[in-house]
């Protein structure tokens, strides 16, 4: 069947000696893997250079036997340009692209996903604060992806969490003052921390970027979120040592 689709490129690399294996994340149809044949013998062939992040129209050949797809046509939206000339914006958006590869599966439509990443692109080209969009994508891939941390009430015992709050990275979340005890690895966090990222689930994007982050909660955020995920995907990211 023959589809066309908006996609992102995650990431790509070369293929034997003409063609290339690109990994997209499309509108319609969630993470998938395409070849272009041909695009590095004849770069006409293709109005797309498929670069990292960079937005195409694709229209590819879907098989219903095999993961990997038969890309026709690639044409390129947009790609980004202010993203590309800052090396701290470079490195900001690899880690959401190797973040999305990670945790979402392939060929399983997320539109929230997907449009996600386009509001953070775009943030990206002008902000000078790329560690509180960095921690705002965090927190909304792990929201709408099914991974969120539980925050309402302890994870263990279900019951409101009263004075100091600490967060188990094993469990996903919060832990009262009685269940903590048993739950060595949790780790103190302020309750600005736990506001914060309730804040950012709650609202959409504009106005989760008009909300402050004090040195102390994006501290927190780095240390809560980048663990919470490593702990999950049972890997690290590459490019997570790189940013914030």
């Amino acid at each position: 069947m023959i589809v066309k689709t908006e996609a992102i490129v995650l990431k790509s690399f070369d293929l034997r000696e003409t063609s290339r294996l690109v990994t997209f994340y499309t509108r319609e149809f969630g993470k998938i893997k395409g070849v272009l044949k041909g695009i590095r013998k004849d770069f006409k062939k293709f109005g797309s250079s498929v670069e990292k992040f960079s937005v195409n129209d694709i229209v590819f050949y879907q098989h219903r036997n095999s993961d990997i797809h038969l890309v026709s046509q690639c044409d390129m939206k947009e790609y980004y340009f202010p993203i590309r000339q800052d090396i701290k914006r470079m490195t900001a958006a690899s880690y959401i692209l190797e973040l999305v590869d990670a945790i979402m599966p392939a060929e399983q439509k997320n539109e929230d996903i997907y449009e996600l990443i386009l509001q953070y692109l775009s943030s990206l080209q002008n902000t000078q604060d790329v560690s509180k969009l960095v921690h705002i994508f965090q927190i909304k891939t792990l929201l709408y992806s099914g991974f969120r941390p539980h925050l309402d009430a302890c994870v263990r015992c279900e019951k409101k969490v009263k004075g100091q709050t600490r967060f188990s990275m094993i469990l996903g979340g919060l832990v009262c003052d009685i269940c903590r005890q048993l739950q060595g690895d949790a780790a103190l966090i302020s309750r600005g921390t736990v506001a914060s990222i309730i804040h950012i689930e709650k609202n959409e994007w504009g106005k989760s970027l008009q909300l402050g982050l004090s040195a102390t909660i994006k501290r927190e955020l780095k240390y809560v979120l980048n663990n919470f995920l490593v702990f999950h995907l049972e890997k690290n990211l590459r490019s997570a040592r790189f940013v914030q």
